[in-house]
């Protein structure tokens, strides 16, 4: 693993120790270990990945201290996210979903929900799906919540869902803005108000347990919602002007880094172990070669991840908002960490021949990064909107959500 980045006083918070928390992840890391092929047949996390996660309180890392969080920095939460990763695909997935998700709750909604949600001892969970494929119809002191949604990760082992909607207009279309664009709003709702319906029985990451769930009727209190394509945050303005979109990079990128880092280390274990036998990985030139190119891609996504989120941390202490060049170098950066984690596994899966093939941390590492590179917020039009600003085609255009939009 890397060593950890330091950071200067400041802006961010300084009741939590981050090395406490990385060496509590170093502490759990044989259990994570131990449990990764259980947790993977049951389709969640098990009970002792989960009770050795719970600690951490992942959905409070990026929180503000003022309401119990540990208000950690983007680079600290990539690191963190990491070294999870690093020991179990899973249990990196579920815990990045719960900081990012956590995060968004902490960031938009209003003072009130905020303090039923985050206050005093309370230590929730929130897990959910960010595509409006329900519905959300305005009654007496808040709205009824009807829909399906899917892949909710760490349902499961979440309190709180974070569910996105189309507003209904009152005769059952979706409601729109003065601009024309539909309004969708994020609701939060108590996880046993939902029914959880199964459905995921996937290539890979099954450990995570992103399952289809449903609302009938369920009641959503005025002040559990927010507008997830137009938030503004309601706390810790510069950072959370990242945006739902920035704060999921950091989860998906994190992810990302410690499952490359995972199978490579995997694959030079197993050919320096390997080595004496002629004609077998550890003898081969071309082996070894493929290899460093894999380690130098690696490596190289990763610094870029970081100088991206360095600057935004930068612009961020210094009282900015995040620029739109920021989120798009966001988005590239979020890109890159996967493709090259990709055709690392590639690279893994072919060289080492059986050893992939069987179950073990290699082929179970392979199967969850195609399934993660797979995810909406890695697909290519997004990549190709951030290199069109980037690229200086789209100056007059701003993101919102995963689109770019002309500015208003």
């Amino acid at each position: 693993m890397n060593a950890p980045l330091k950071h200067g006083p400041g802006y961010w918070g300084t009741t939590t120790n981050f090395a406490d928390l990385l060496e509590h992840v170093r502490k759990i890391g044989p259990v994570l270990q131990e449990n990764a092929t259980a947790t993977e047949e049951l389709g969640r996390l098990n009970e002792p990945t989960f009770e050795a996660l719970k600690p951490l309180r992942m959905s409070h890392i990026f929180a503000a201290e003022e309401i119990g969080g540990a208000q950690l920095s983007p680079t600290q939460g990539l690191q963190l996210i990491e070294a999870i990763t690093y020991q179990s695909g899973a249990a990196g997935w579920v815990s990045m979903v719960h900081a990012c998700i956590g995060a968004m709750s902490a960031a938009f909604l209003p003072d009130t929900a905020i303090a039923r949600l985050f206050g005093g001892e309370t230590d929730n969970r929130f897990s959910g799906q960010g595509t409006p494929t329900g519905m959300l119809k305005k009654v007496d002191g808040g709205y009824r919540l009807n829909g399906k949604w899917s892949y909710a990760s760490g349902i499961h082992h979440a309190t709180f869902t974070h569910t996105a909607a189309l507003l209904d207009d009152g005769s059952g279309q979706p409601a729109k803005d003065e601009n024309g664009n539909v309004v969708v709003l994020c609701a939060h709702a108590p996880v046993g108000e939902h029914g959880l319906l199964g459905n995921w029985n996937v290539l890979g990451l099954q450990g995570t347990g992103s399952i289809d769930y449903d609302a009938k009727d369920v009641f959503i209190p005025d002040d559990m919602v927010f507008p997830i394509m137009t938030a503004e945050p309601q706390r810790q303005k510069e950072f959370f002007s990242l945006g739902v979109v920035g704060l999921a990079a950091i989860g998906h990128s994190g992810w990302a880094i410690g499952a490359s880092r995972r199978i490579l280390d995997e694959m030079a274990k197993y050919a320096v172990g390997k080595t004496g036998r002629v004609g077998l990985l550890g003898e081969s030139d071309k082996f070894w070669y493929d290899y460093g190119r894999a380690e130098a891609r690696v490596r190289a996504a990763r610094a870029f991840l970081f100088e991206v989120w360095r600057d935004v941390e930068a612009s961020i202490e210094a009282g900015n908002r995040v620029s739109t060049r920021q989120i798009s170098l966001v988005h590239l950066a979020k890109s890159e960490v996967h493709e090259a984690g990709v055709d690392a596994c590639h690279f893994v899966y072919r060289a080492a021949g059986g050893a992939s093939l069987r179950d073990g941390v290699m082929q179970r590492t392979y199967r969850e990064m195609l399934v993660a590179a797979n995810h909406f917020t890695i697909n290519a039009n997004i990549v190709g909107a951030a290199g069109r600003e980037v690229g200086g085609l789209w100056t007059d255009r701003v993101w919102q959500f995963y689109d770019m939009v002309e500015k208003k």
